[in-house]
């Protein structure tokens, strides 16, 4: 059986706020801002090329409990270019820290920002991501061509 990881449910004050940051200021893609049931809406939203969401919910129970707003850190998106990604952030209008390297192994450079509410994001360069796109290496680990036990999808 597979367990695909698709959407992390983000706590946030401002669900309308909350998507404008993600739409506006990350280039998240909307796919869904509905009222689900009734006094009950979710937003879902999906970074450029990822096969994980998430979603901004207002009214929507939980039988697990529901984290606090800006309690969520460590989420992390990669990018190929980590200067691009800075630069495209900026010009958005987003505070995010400068890249930091802390070696010169690809996989060891990151960036940092928080969305309107506190919650953290990481963004690491995988600058072999240029020529091995993550959807592409999936691929061919599901069609069983040339991923082996133990390789790293990172």
């Amino acid at each position: 059986m597979d367990w695909t990881l698709e959407v992390i449910v983000l706590p946030v004050t401002d669900i309308d706020r909350a998507r404008d940051f993600y739409r506006d200021k990350l280039g998240f893609h909307v796919d869904i801002d509905a009222e689900v049931m009734a006094g009950a809406r979710v937003v879902q939203l999906t970074p450029p090329g990822s096969g994980c969401s998430i979603a901004l919910t207002d009214g929507l129970p939980s039988p697990t409990g529901s984290p606090q707003p800006g309690t969520y850190h460590g989420l992390q998106l990669c990018v190929a270019d980590i200067d691009a990604a800075h630069a495209e952030l900026v010009g958005r209008g987003v505070e995010v820290s400068a890249p930091q390297r802390y070696t010169p192994d690809d996989g060891a450079t990151f960036m940092y920002f928080t969305d309107p509410d506190g919650n953290g994001w990481a963004v690491q360069e995988y600058r072999r991501r240029k020529t091995e796109p993550l959807h592409a290496f999936l691929a061919d680990q599901a069609a069983g061509n040339g991923a082996k036990a133990g390789d790293t999808v990172g």
